[in-house]
This record gives C-alpha cells, sequence and structure tokens, in this order.
C-alpha cells in the first residue's frame, strides 16, 4: 500500500506541476487541478477498497498519513476555485476586504476543532483506533456529518477532518500571498546588470522553491536581510519563470513523509560523484 501510495503521489504532483506551467489564470488552473485530484484519489480509492491491511497499524498509518494527502489537495483546489470565481469586482480594498473574511472562515473550523488540531499538531496517537480506523466512532468526538454519507470502506471517522486541516494550512498561505499582492504589488526587486544571454529554468518550480527557501533560511542575500518574495521575485525575473503560490508549494514540500528536501539531497549526491570521478581523472 505504502509503495503504491508514494506512487500515485508523484503522479498527482507530476501532473499539477505540468498543468502549472501551462495555465497562468488561477480558476482555470483549479479547474483542471480539481479533475486531476479527483482522477487520482479514485485510483487510490479503487486499490484500497481491494486490499487488505496487514493489520490495524496499517491502516491507521493510511487513514492518517498518507489519505489525506490526497484529500488535501482536492479540497484545496475546490475551495481556491470557489473563492476565486465568487471574487468581488471593485478596488483592491473591496477584494483585500473578501480575501479577509475568507481567512476568518478558516479561523472558525479551528475554533470549531481546537481539540482535534491539538491531538493532530502535538502528534498524539492514543485516540488512533478510534480516528482512522474504518466503522469506529465517536459520536461525542465532533463528527462531520459528511462522514456519514461518505463510503464507509474508504472513510474513518477522521481522515476527512485532518484532510480538511491541512488544506485549510494551504489555503491560508494562499489568501496571504494574494492579499500581499494586493498591498505589495509594485514592490518588486528587479535584477540589474544580467547577461545577455538568459538562463531558462528547465527543472520543476518545486525544486526552484526548494532551493530558495534553503538559500534564504541560511541568510545568503545581502546579509540576511532581504525578504523572501524579494528573492523569489528576483529569481522569477532571472530564470523568466512565474512561482505562483509560492508558500503553498513550500506547505506541500514541508508535509512530505519522507525526503522533505528531495531535490536538495539529489543536487548533493550528484556533486559528490562529480568530485570523485574528477578525482579519478
Amino acid at each position: 500500500m505504502k509503495l503504491f501510495s508514494q506512487s500515485l503521489l508523484s503522479e498527482l504532483e507530476h501532473q499539477l506541476d505540468k498543468i502549472n506551467l501551462e495555465m497562468k489564470e488561477p480558476v482555470q488552473y483549479a479547474e483542471e487541478a480539481i479533475k486531476i485530484s479527483i482522477s487520482i484519489l479514485e485510483k487510490l480509492k479503487t486499490y484500497c477498497v481491494k486490499y487488505k491491511f496487514k493489520d490495524k497499524n496499517e491502516e491507521i498509518e493510511f487513514f492518517r498519513n498518507i489519505k489525506p494527502q490526497f484529500a488535501a489537495k482536492l479540497i484545496y483546489y475546490n475551495e481556491i476555485y470557489t473563492i476565486e470565481t465568487s471574487k468581488p469586482y471593485g478596488s483592491k480594498k473591496t477584494v483585500r476586504k473578501y480575501y479577509t473574511t475568507e481567512i476568518s472562515k478558516l479561523k472558525i473550523f479551528f475554533n470549531e476543532n481546537q481539540e482535534f488540531y491539538r491531538y493532530y499538531r502535538t502528534n498524539n496517537r492514543c485516540l488512533d483506533a478510534t480516528y482512522f480506523i474504518r466503522g469506529k466512532y465517536d459520536i461525542k468526538l465532533t463528527l462531520d456529518s459528511f462522514y456519514f454519507q461518505a463510503d464507509q470502506r474508504f472513510s474513518t471517522s477522521h481522515d476527512y477532518k485532518l484532510a480538511k486541516i491541512l488544506a485549510n494550512d494551504l489555503i491560508k498561505s494562499y489568501l496571504e500571498s494574494e492579499i500581499a499582492k494586493i498591498e505589495h504589488n509594485s514592490d518588486q526587486l528587479q535584477p540589474t546588470n544580467l547577461p545577455s544571454k538568459k538562463q531558462k529554468w528547465t527543472g520543476s518550480k518545486v525544486e526552484l522553491i526548494e532551493i530558495i527557501y534553503a538559500l534564504h533560511t541560511e541568510g545568503v542575500f545581502n546579509n540576511g536581510k532581504s525578504g523572501l518574495k524579494e528573492v523569489v521575485s528576483y529569481f522569477e525575473s532571472a530564470f523568466d519563470i512565474d512561482l505562483g503560490q509560492f508558500h503553498r508549494v513550500f506547505l506541500e514540500i514541508r508535509n512530505r513523509k519522507t525526503e522533505k528536501t528531495k531535490f536538495i539531497n539529489t543536487l548533493k549526491n550528484k556533486l559528490i560523484t562529480r568530485m570523485d570521478n574528477a578525482d579519478e581523472n
């Protein structure tokens, strides 16, 4: 199950990266991302329904750490589609107020589910057998009505709520990024004295964002005084690339269950190999 899920998640991320390169308009991108997420989630469901878990621990692992990663993407893109298609026409102030109201809705969900937020964020496991085993539920543990309508073969009492938490982190990041654009849309760091022949980034956007975050964290730009948005804007201009919702991408990188710094690890290994080969020659 774990190997199949990892392969399927990689397929999902690859397809999302691909359409992100092709589509700049958020509504169009979200619409396509929803279709892809549904298709991949259906594949996961088909496999899960036929699969026999080895024991309760494997079932808990799936519904706590695997399925929510897929479901969170569908929830996220569906919410972004709804937010953007409902966005009012008007001044920057009007749009900013609209996005701020959407953030307030996320806070309401947080307030209503503080206990479960705390359980998950502190990596508590004492109620996992109730939260993440199919057919187990306690009506007193703030159940979503969605659970009683869901396919019980592919749902537990709290896997959807966990996916919603993961999605809300991404939605909050998106909204804050949009507000920042409104407030600082003219605050761009422009590169100067670049060579006449531009270098085009041909890796994935996710890989470039992973590198940018690592460099910014190390404080190698202007003695650590450059803001993250400034650094991202510089790279976008230098490589003629739109990194879009880079905060959202970072959250997805942070939520990786294995090899969080996948691209950096690859760079390190390839550089060591190059050094070793240079020594031999």
